[in-house]
C-alpha cells in the first residue's frame, strides 16, 4: 500500500508545537481526528500511550513512527509532523526525535499495519530523505517529499 493512499496534506503539521511525548501523540491524533469524526481524539491517544508503554516507538535518527489500532477505523491512516528543535520521546539511541509519522490502523489488519510501518520506516532509514524532511519549508513540501520518496521505495 503506498502513503500516497493513506496520508493527506491536511495531516501534515510543519512544526509541533508539543513539548513532551503526549502532547506529539495529541497533535498527531487531532491531525486526524478533525477529518475523521467517526474517531474518538481521547480513544486514540489513549491507544497510542497504551502502546508507547510496551516500548517506545522513538527508532532513533530522530524518528518515531508511533502506532495503534481501532475498532472504528476501515483502513489505514497516516499523520505526519515535525519539530524542529526535537524533543525527548525516550528514542532507542537516547537522542531527540524530529520526525513523526503516526499510523493508524483497523484492529483486525496486522498484515496490512505491518506493511505500513516497515514502508514507512524503510523510507525513514534514508538519511536524505530525513534531511529533505527536515529542510522543507511548507506543508506542501513536506507532502511531495513523504510522496516522492515513497514512490521511490
Amino acid at each position: 500500500m503506498k502513503l500516497s493512499e493513506i496520508i493527506t496534506i491536511d495531516k501534515i503539521i510543519p512544526e509541533l508545537r508539543a513539548k513532551d511525548k503526549k502532547g506529539v501523540l495529541g497533535e498527531l491524533a487531532e491531525a486526524i481526528t478533525s477529518h475523521h469524526p467517526g474517531i474518538d481524539k481521547g480513544m486514540l491517544v489513549k491507544v497510542l500511550v497504551e502502546r508507547e508503554h510496551l516500548g517506545s516507538t522513538g527508532i532513533g535518527d530522530g524518528v518515531a513512527i508511533p502506532h495503534g489500532k481501532l475498532n472504528s477505523v476501515r483502513r489505514p491512516i497516516v499523520s505526519f509532523g515535525r519539530s524542529k528543535s526535537g524533543l525527548d520521546f525516550d528514542s532507542m539511541d537516547g537522542q531527540p526525535a524530529y520526525l513523526f509519522f503516526l499510523l493508524l490502523a483497523p484492529e483486525n489488519s496486522s498484515g496490512l499495519h505491518l506493511q505500513v510501518l516497515t514502508r514507512i520506516a524503510r523510507m525513514l532509514k534514508k538519511s536524505a530523505f530525513r534531511k529533505e524532511l527536515m529542510q522543507a519549508e511548507t506543508r506542501e513540501e513536506l507532502y511531495q517529499t513523504i510522496i516522492q520518496s515513497d514512490e521511490e521505495t
